[in-house]
Order: structure tokens, then sequence, then C-alpha cells
């Protein structure tokens, strides 16, 4: 593994998430299959990532529950975000500047 996902991975874990299994890989995924729409406290719908472009990402099963977890880095950001079935009512959960 590279030294760019190791450090992400730790990242990612050092977020201490209740109900996110403990991060150990990181796929390279094109944004349009990762870029789910968000709706924020204004009502204002939202995507996050370029569809063309590729970021590194995964998918966790939340401990206890039918939701997942999105992981996804790039640009210079990290995203959890939590959603239901087909990217159904998804959350963000964490967004911040790395």
């Amino acid at each position: 593994m590279n030294e760019k996902k190791e450090y992400l991975i730790r990242r990612f874990n050092e977020l201490h998430i209740t109900g996110m299994p403990k991060v150990t890989h990181l796929h390279e995924l094109k944004g349009d299959y990762i870029n789910l729409t968000y709706r924020l406290p204004s009502g204002q719908k939202i995507k996050l990532w370029k569809d063309e472009k590729t970021y590194l990402a995964a998918e966790l099963c939340k401990d206890g529950s039918e939701r997942c977890f999105g992981l996804t880095a790039g640009d210079g950001y990290l995203l959890v975000c939590e959603y239901g079935a087909n990217g159904s009512d998804a959350e963000i959960i964490v967004f911040q500047k790395i």
C-alpha cells in the first residue's frame, strides 16, 4: 500500500465515528459512481465531487444497521457520509480539510 493511502486510512480511523468499522482499504473510484446528493440544512441539494475525477473511497457497513458509511478522500478533503440502500437519504457526517 502506498504512503498516501496509509495516511488517509489513518486519518479516517482517527475520526472515531460511532458505529464505523476500522478502515483497512481505499479504492480508486470515479466521481460519478460515488457522487451522492446531500441536502443542506437550508434545503439546498448539492454534490461535492467532480464526476469525471477519480477519488480514493470505501464503503463500510454500519455496525448494527442496514445503513452504510461512504468514505471519500480527494480535492484536499475527507468526507464520511451515511446512507441507505442505493445511496438513499445520504447525510454528511464529517467533511473536513486535510
